[in-house]
């Protein structure tokens, strides 16, 4: 179902000569002269707003967690000082009245913050009667239903300028990615909250500068409104995640690079090819949902004849055949094993929702 959410474009918030919107700066506000060196580079290449932790929730205690309110105004005048907006993350109806109090221009939630509600709604409360633009991360674990609960929070306080930022989800196991993109659950919300501008973070999904440009790249190709990134006159002196930072001058040659797509075009003869493939790619859809409506109805009589005979519904050497077979023909037809396997467990699934049904009915 989508919601009826409705956010002014980012390019009302602010106009910008750049390729794309960018929030820049870095992970956290350190010293006045590093905000003020690298508000200072960052504004020299039109990067139009300046972002900066103040409060820093880290993971284990004695690392550093962000100078505090005294750090906000040093903020604040740095990006004044180069015609810039300044941008702060808040997790508490405190931090939203200090960033208030010294100006600050746009408020973000952070990830560990989405997560609960309570605080989402304290700083909501906090909100009310405000106008100012908000970005809500999303949650650290990959559920939809919390981001857009926060999101519908901070627009009941009367919030109008939102916007999402995408930052990836944590994982257990290490991965290529500090935190795993899992774009598919972005991509939903933007179709259940269609007007509300999507933002990536590739610094959090990444970790390091090594990916940045390749999932910047890939957010600008996914239809992302614009991307936040850290960046910071010198990393290698930063207190906090400085293999994510970029040097302004290396951010700057990352948005040259950028190319942008655009969502429509006049080309009627594009047009009509593109209609053409679609038209055959629903028909395809329908008699794919077809063959799967016929495969459920085989698992109904497989149920009932188990029901039956008293056999157990699920059988591990069968799911493990169904599996590897699977696998082995979708590798031969040129499909990802990714894809199979999502698949065939998605099929699984609902096999095991149908015979359950029939092993319960009277």
């Amino acid at each position: 179902m989508t919601t009826s959410i409705k956010s002014e474009n980012l390019n009302s918030w602010l106009s910008t000569d750049l390729k794309t919107f960018v929030i820049a700066g870095p992970c956290s506000v350190e010293t006045e002269e590093q905000i003020h060196t690298t508000a200072q580079a960052l504004a020299s290449f039109k990067i139009p707003v300046l972002r900066g932790g103040i409060w820093k929730p880290r993971t284990r205690p004695g690392s550093f967690t962000g100078l505090g309110t005294k750090g906000i105004n040093w903020l604040a005048q740095a990006a004044q000082a180069n015609n810039m907006k300044s941008a702060v993350e808040v997790a508490t109806a405190q931090h939203v009245e200090d960033c208030l109090k010294a100006g600050i221009d746009i408020l973000w939630i952070g990830a560990r913050s989405t997560v609960s509600p309570f605080v989402v709604q304290e700083i909501a409360d906090a909100l009310r009667g405000v106008n100012i633009p908000v970005m809500i991360k999303n949650p650290i674990n990959p559920d939809i239903e919390l981001w857009i609960g926060a999101i519908e929070r901070i627009h009941h306080a009367g919030i109008n300028n939102i916007a999402a930022i995408h930052r990836g989800f944590s994982q257990y196991e290490k991965n290529t990615y500090r935190n795993t993109p899992n774009w598919n659950i972005p991509l939903e919300l933007k179709r259940l909250v269609p007007n509300l501008p999507v933002i990536c973070d590739p610094s959090h999904i990444c970790g390091s500068i090594d990916l940045i440009q390749h999932v910047s790249q890939k957010a600008m190709d996914l239809n992302f409104d614009g991307l936040m990134i850290e960046s910071h006159y010198d990393p290698s002196i930063a207190l906090s995640d400085k293999d994510q930072q970029l040097k302004p001058a290396e951010l700057s040659q990352l948005i040259d690079q950028l190319i942008i797509r655009e969502i429509d075009t006049e080309n009627s003869e594009f047009k009509d090819q593109l209609f053409r493939l679609r038209k055959e790619i629903d028909k395809l859809d329908y008699e794919v949902l077809e063959l799967i409506a016929s495969r459920l109805k085989l698992i109904q009589e497989i149920g009932l004849y188990k029901k039956e005979n008293n056999i157990t519904i699920f059988q591990p050497e069968r799911w493990a055949e169904i599996v590897e077979t699977r696998k082995k023909y979708g590798k031969e037809i040129h499909l990802s094993e990714e894809m199979i396997l999502d698949l065939v467990k998605l099929i699984h699934r609902e096999s095991i929702t149908i015979q359950t049904k029939v092993m319960q009915d009277e």
